[in-house]
């Protein structure tokens, strides 16, 4: 099974988890929706957010 790392884009989370959106919009992430979520990296989008990248990545992998 595929992993979520620092480097997924946000348009391919869904791909791998999809139970992604909710985990996302739980920390405020409404990344999905955004233009630019097929660009950005879940490193990119937890910077911009002021989310914990770690903590993260172990919800969508995990969750």
């Amino acid at each position: 099974m595929a992993k979520v790392t620092k480097d997924t884009l946000i348009s391919e989370i869904l791909e791998i988890n999809p139970n992604a959106a909710e985990i996302l919009f739980a920390h405020g992430m409404h990344c999905l929706g955004c233009a630019i979520a097929h660009q950005e990296t879940i490193e990119q989008a937890t910077n911009a957010h002021g989310e914990d990248l770690e903590q993260l990545l172990n919800e969508l992998n995990n969750g």
